[in-house]
């Protein structure tokens, strides 16, 4: 499946134009080849986008004309224009946390400088190295162009981006994975909520595919992949939205770790990211929504702004996403067992939502033959429940669910005696 961008109406007056997502082949390429070609693409209007849609485009066919009729029958686009942004953009430092994947490091930071934000720095956290290439990489390829090498030796995602918030020279601190794609605007349009709007801590943005070559690249996306929708939201606690009743528990609706920015007091206050959660860890993963919620119960808004995106690629292998669907059973419940720990005072409310948090957890997890009516999932449907999951992935999120606090105590014991590395400073 071919991933596209599909401007409806571009700003410069060129109209309708098909482009291939960042390091994916081109659609006119895959026209011309002779077969049909099934496509996924971001549609945007005059640069924002709008949604997704996924189409067949046969030999001889326009894939633009194709795809843009498809989007006018299945995008609802709001009939008032987006308000021009009005805040400043403040100065932010960009945190990579990697390990051992200098290939894929070099492809993100090569997006990362091609940014258009007016002021920012790169650091990258090298997490507990085996070897010296992710050093050598930095040191001798991206040094001169500013960026500039952290080590943290403690195993961890949640370490290393607690190393990058020691380090960060900017008072708002972006993450990203060193397995993403940036859109030239992405930190610009992920940093810019700070000066709008009051008090955020938070802000998260859109995540989509990458590639699409593989069945397990298109069972994860179909299954919801990294997106949380296309309109910007604000989540503030002194108002909690009246469609999401387990606010604020439901912490992957918020966003994900490939696409988030804090502001660092904030951050730092609460501790930043537990270091007994996260990939590396034996808790799985599970860093990024206990640092949502615990920013949320601590009274800050959280903002979701879709202008944000980053190109994720994905798994390509079915073993791998066996091991994402543990992680992720075993992530949420971590995260949950460290809320707890940390902030004993979250109970009741926990307490009081566990039913309906229960019944949550077994729809997202359940077996799927086919979707509603007979019809396959496709890519693109987030949240609507209707993809296929066969029941070996379900089995796995759910024992991963039960592992999950397990795995915290497994971490914390491996962690204890350890400070934040900013603390002391």
């Amino acid at each position: 499946m071919v991933v596209a961008e599909l401007e409806l109406d571009a700003a410069d007056g060129t109209g309708v134009r098909i482009t291939p997502a960042p390091g994916g082949p081109s659609p006119d390429t895959a026209a011309r080849e002779g077969d049909d070609r099934r496509i996924f693409a971001l549609v945007r209007l005059r640069g924002r986008p709008v949604g997704t849609v996924v189409g067949r485009v046969r030999a001889g066919e326009d894939p633009a004309s194709v795809l843009a009729k498809q989007a006018a029958d299945e995008i609802t686009v709001p009939d008032a224009p987006e308000r021009p942004p009005t805040g400043e953009v403040p100065r932010a430092t960009v945190v990579v946390a990697t390990r051992e994947r200098p290939a894929q490091l070099a492809r993100a930071l090569d997006s990362l400088l091609a940014q258009d934000h007016p002021d920012f720095e790169i650091v990258v956290v090298d997490n507990a190295p085996a070897t010296g290439a992710t050093r050598e990489l930095v040191t001798s390829g991206y040094a001169d162009r500013g960026v500039r090498y952290a080590l943290e030796p403690l195993p961890g995602l949640a370490a290393a981006h607690n190393r990058g918030v020691a380090v960060a020279g900017a008072d708002v601190i972006a993450f990203t994975d060193d397995d993403v794609i940036a859109d030239p605007h992405w930190l610009t349009a992920l940093t810019r909520p700070f000066g709008e709007y009051p008090r955020p801590a938070c802000v998260t943005g859109l995540i989509l595919p990458a590639r699409l070559t593989t069945p397990a690249q298109v069972l994860l996306e179909s299954h919801g992949g990294f997106a949380k929708g296309f309109a910007a939201r604000r989540y503030d606690p002194a108002h909690p939205p009246a469609d999401e009743p387990l606010f604020p528990f439901t912490a992957g609706r918020f966003g994900s770790g490939a696409n988030m920015a804090f502001r660092a007091g904030p951050l730092r206050a609460v501790g930043g990211f537990d270091p007994a959660t996260g990939t590396g860890t034996a808790a799985k993963g599970g860093d990024d929504l206990y640092a949502f919620v615990r920013l949320l119960a601590e009274g800050y808004p959280l903002h979701y702004t879709p202008d944000a995106i980053v190109w994720h690629h994905h798994r390509e292998r079915w073993e791998d996403l066996c091991g994402q669907a543990y992680g992720y059973g075993a992530g949420l419940t971590a995260c949950l067992t460290a809320l707890l720990v940390r902030r004993p005072a979250l109970l009741p409310s926990l307490l009081s939502r566990l039913p309906r948090g229960l019944a949550h957890a077994r729809s997202m997890t359940a077996p799927r033959a086919t979707g509603v009516a007979g019809r396959a999932g496709v890519p693109g449907e987030h949240g609507t429940y209707t993809y296929p999951w066969p029941r070996h992935l379900s089995r796995l999120e759910r024992r991963g669910l039960l592992y999950g606090p397990l795995g915290y105590v497994r971490a914390r014991l491996a962690v204890r005696g350890t400070s934040r590395p900013w603390e002391g400073r």
